[in-house]
């Protein structure tokens, strides 16, 4: 009875935390309800005695990302208010005809009856067959196998994030 209602509480907290980052029109305001968000889907993994997935949701994700993000709105000045994007009846429908396109889809698959394929091995089944425990089960294809993307991917968002620096900087007086 209180897993179901702690469940519910940590869905509707995701849920309308997703709902404000989208629509809020304050990008440190988007990022605080995007960092709520990530806490609730934590809160949701220890639910799933999931405990090393939700520290590193908090750890990593709320936690050092939210950060460099906040550092790099923070940078460009991104506080100020700018008028929308979408502009005018057809923008509108645009975003109206994808957004239900978007919930028809996540009402599909929910209702297929769930997120994975029926040969994919699960991390539980793994750990519980492998005497090392589940941390060693993840970390054994994350720095054996998948060293290298990981790391052109960070390679990849640290260019990213000094390439919009230096366009902001040549924008400024």
């Amino acid at each position: 009875m209180i897993a179901e209602f702690f469940f519910l509480l940590f869905l509707v907290m995701a849920a309308s935390g997703a709902v404000m980052m989208v629509a809020s029109r304050n990008p440190v305001a988007s990022l605080m309800f995007l960092v709520l968000t990530l806490f609730a889907i934590a809160g949701l993994f220890v639910l799933l005695d999931a405990h090393f997935l939700a520290a590193v949701q908090v750890i990593v994700y709320a936690g050092a990302i939210m950060v460099l993000f906040l550092f790099v709105i923070m940078l460009l000045n991104l506080g100020h208010e700018q008028a929308s994007d979408l502009r005018g009846l057809f923008g509108r429908g645009t975003a109206l005809i994808l957004g239900a396109a978007l919930f028809a889809a996540l009402g599909t698959a929910l209702r297929a009856g769930g997120w994975i394929a029926a040969g994919a091995p699960r991390v539980e089944d793994a750990a519980a067959a492998d005497p090392r425990g589940a941390v060693q089960v993840i970390a054994d294809p994350l720095f054996r196998d998948y060293m290298v993307p990981f790391e052109v991917t960070s390679l990849l968002l640290l260019v990213a994030v000094v390439g919009a620096i230096v366009l902001a900087r040549r924008r400024a007086p």
